[in-house]
């Protein structure tokens, strides 16, 4: 009896020496990297409505007082309008395609303007200013599992180029660079705003969907209208998910030179 004790307690310590000695594997979970939050700010336009220059200065202030902050706007000046009497020397079918892309997504029953779309899920009246202020707070809150870093840009007469190195999921994700315009004014001579000088800032001019390579890391292209000679220019790019439009990453790149 006192033998079987004996082994009973021997065994004991073993196991417990055992147990103890078994490593923590929780202390070796991979944590996902986090980055800052952003918010991208898209606005769908035109000189030919009326309700649309509340919304251009509303960017326009925006603009301003997020300067130093990662807001990235783009004013998308659609074509729709241009039938009724005034042609927006900035519209472009493919923003209009953008837009009914989002309506479709978004399941709206049709598009219109001004148009608000934060980080590519949340839209609204481009003129709602509170709901805009919210919209963007959320976005600059929110961490982040992705990154783009943008380096190298040079501008040439017919297009810019620059590298790109992304990190993070790129699950059903597309490289999405647009070519903005800083500013402009345009004296509007017909239609809903007749008489009108507008002023527009973040004006896209060009925007331009990018294979993303298996690396992660390559170099890519974007065309310069003819007309954007010795105007302040920047490159906005960002990842969208092509199934539910939500975008995960964006940057800028300035141009140190004007073309």
């Amino acid at each position: 009896m006192k033998t079987l004790t004996i082994s009973v307690f021997i065994l004991t310590v073993s196991i417990l020496i055992v147990a103890f000695r078994q490593p923590d594997t929780s202390a070796y979970t991979k944590t996902e990297k986090t980055y800052p939050g952003f918010a991208v700010l898209e606005l769908f336009t035109s000189e030919g409505c009326s309700s649309c220059p509340s919304a251009d200065a509303l960017v326009g202030k925006i603009q301003k007082e997020y300067k130093d902050k990662p807001v990235y706007i783009l004013s998308f000046h659609v074509d729709y309008w241009n039938r009724l009497g005034w042609r927006d020397v900035f519209s472009d079918p493919a923003f209009t395609k953008r837009q009914q892309q989002y309506a479709s997504i978004m399941k709206l029953p049709s598009v219109y303007t001004p148009q608000a779309i934060v980080d590519g899920n949340t839209e609204f009246v481009g003129s709602q200013e509170a709901t805009m202020r919210k919209a963007i707070a959320e976005g600059l809150n929110s961490n982040t599992t992705t990154q783009i870093v943008f380096e190298n840009i040079k501008a040439g007469k017919e297009q810019i180029s620059l590298d790109y190195h992304i990190d993070g999921d790129l699950s059903n994700a597309s490289l999405v660079l647009a070519l903005v315009q800083k500013t402009a004014e345009s004296k509007v001579r017909a239609g809903e705003n007749a008489g009108r000088i507008l002023s527009h800032v973040q004006i896209a001019r060009r925007i331009q969907n990018i294979v993303i390579n298996e690396k992660n890391t390559g170099k890519a292209f974007i065309n310069v209208p003819d007309n954007l000679k010795n105007i302040d220019l920047e490159v906005i790019g960002f990842l969208q998910n092509t199934e539910n439009g939500k975008i995960t990453a964006a940057n800028r790149a300035a141009l140190i030179q004007k073309i």
